[in-house]
């Protein structure tokens, strides 16, 4: 038996005439805007079959690699567009939006969802971008998922604008937490990084997180050498003040205009030392397939976390899989190939043979990233157009 749930009829990326005369910079009232119209699209009930729009799951796989890795959680792009031009990102006149026919609708997005949890064994679903707020329907995905019969786990990276206005709202369709990017508190520095005045809305919409019970609230900042590497103590603390859980990631060779360099990167050991001058670090162990590691710190209980993506790489134990707003499965943050969904999807694939190529994409997944062979190659998606 199915259930209907009111989906918004407008698709993120739809350029009307008035939009193709205005920026390319999404309107950052987007997410305070009801739609005029809906239409309903079928999702299962929590207590009834594993159906998903009128599918039925005939067996489970797992997403295993060849170097028996098995992913459990799956990242999902809801849109390529941001509101922010950060600099390890994007340039600042943006970039050109994924065309509305490229991106997945709800429907296809939810099947997907669907067809990952229930039969390869998702656990978590993570929904990123670009920035997923500026998709309207997202409260309606998250609450398809949160309905799918094995109740994943449900997360959101976002760069927090809107969020002072809809947080309540994905809380009650079942996200559970969020992570948030704020790289400073410095309204400068945040203006200079993002090339946007906003901070005052994103300090809104952690707060509004944090009220609305998305927690543990956290906060992913990213140092950038010469602007915001020294600030690091000055965030943690403010954070520790706030409640929330900050962790500091290693820029990534993941910007659209390819101009990442080690040497400009702030290192994990470099983050680690500034902030062992002002505070006292104690590392956790048990971190598992986790990205950070953990200190307590000033003996707890409260912690902050080390993502050291290229210098302290946790390959080995990854149990990520992605897919982007078009439908392209990729087994790696940085694969250089990916597999097509979307072509299945609407080719009339049954969600059997669609969980078989899901299953095989994994197959062809690396070891690791490779960022320190001399011949790695960035990809070509930058990581707005990948999510995160």
């Amino acid at each position: 038996m199915l259930e209907p749930v009111n989906l918004p009829e407008t698709e993120p990326g739809a350029d009307t005439a008035e939009d193709k005369d205005k920026d390319r910079e999404p309107d950052p009232s987007h997410t305070d805007q009801e739609p005029e119209h809906i239409l309903s699209v079928c999702v299962p009930a929590k207590s009834k079959s594993a159906g998903l729009v009128a599918a039925t799951y005939h067996g489970r796989m797992e997403l295993i690699d060849g170097y028996d890795r098995v992913a459990t959680d799956l990242r999902v792009s809801l849109t390529d567009r941001c509101n922010l031009r950060c600099q390890y990102c994007m340039p600042a006149e943006g970039l050109d939006w994924m065309p509305t026919e490229e991106t997945l609708t709800d429907a296809e997005l939810i099947r997907l969802i669907g067809i990952g949890v229930e039969i390869l064994g998702v656990r978590d679903v993570r929904f990123t971008g670009g920035e997923p707020l500026l998709r309207r329907s997202l409260p309606a995905i998250i609450a398809a998922t949160k309905a799918l019969p094995s109740n994943p786990r449900t997360a959101m990276t976002s760069n927090g604008l809107g969020l002072k206005h809809t947080a309540v709202a994905l809380a009650e369709a079942g996200l559970d937490r969020v992570n948030i990017s704020l790289d400073t508190t410095d309204p400068d520095t945040f203006e200079k990084i993002t090339r946007r005045n906003r901070l005052h809305d994103v300090i809104d919409g952690l707060a509004a997180a944090h009220e609305a019970g998305l927690t543990p609230v956290k906060v992913n900042a990213v140092l950038l050498r010469g602007i915001n590497d020294t600030e690091a103590p000055d965030l943690l603390r403010w954070c520790l003040k706030h409640g929330y859980e900050l962790r500091f990631i290693e820029q990534m060779p993941l910007d659209a205009q390819h101009g990442w360099t080690r040497e400009a990167m702030v290192t994990a050991d470099e983050t680690l030392a500034l902030l062992a001058e002002h505070f006292t670090l104690t590392g956790l162990d048990g971190r598992g397939s986790a990205p950070a590691e953990k200190f307590l710190v000033d003996g707890g209980p409260h912690t902050v976390g080390i993502i050291g993506s290229v210098t302290r790489p946790f390959c080995g134990d990854c149990n990520r899989v992605r897919l982007t707003a078009d439908g392209q499965i990729r087994n790696c943050l940085f694969a250089r190939e990916e597999s097509d969904l979307r072509a299945a999807l609407r080719g009339g694939a049954s969600d059997d043979d669609i969980a078989r190529r899901w299953a095989a994409a994994m197959m062809t997944k690396l070891p690791g990233h490779g960022i320190d062979d001399p011949n790695f190659l960035q990809p070509t998606r930058s990581m707005s157009a990948i999510g995160g």
